[in-house]
């Protein structure tokens, strides 16, 4: 049975009141009421980062934003057993979360990224 890692919920809490606070603050400013042409309404923040370990030949996570458990392929050439590092983007659009974006990382360089959703 896998190990499914999970990132703190706190953390994604930050990040979602950062994103909102971006735009509340925003669509309070009088001086912003023009639509910025350049604005999407697109912002990636990073969560966390957590330690996992390769586990036959994959890293499995518990996503937040309603996504939930995924395993992500990790190359042979790595073995079971080393070391990793996933980390959360979380995505939103006018301060709405989109989506998510996973990172691993081996000895520092990035092995796999998998976005969810929309970023």
């Amino acid at each position: 049975m896998a190990t499914f890692h999970e990132f703190d919920e706190k953390a994604i809490t930050s990040v979602l009141e950062a994103a909102r606070s971006l735009y509340d603050q925003k669509i309070l400013d009088e001086r912003v009421r023009i639509i910025n042409p350049i604005d999407d309404g697109h912002i990636r923040i990073a969560a966390q980062c957590i330690s996992v370990t390769v586990d036959n030949g994959r890293i499995c996570l518990n996503l937040p934003l309603g996504i939930g458990k995924f395993c992500l392929p990790i190359p042979s050439i790595i073995p079971n057993g080393t070391a990793a590092q996933a980390c959360l983007d979380i995505c939103t659009t006018w301060g709405i979360p989109t989506g998510v974006r996973v990172t691993v990382s081996v000895a520092g360089k990035v092995i796999v990224e998998k976005t969810f959703l929309k970023c």
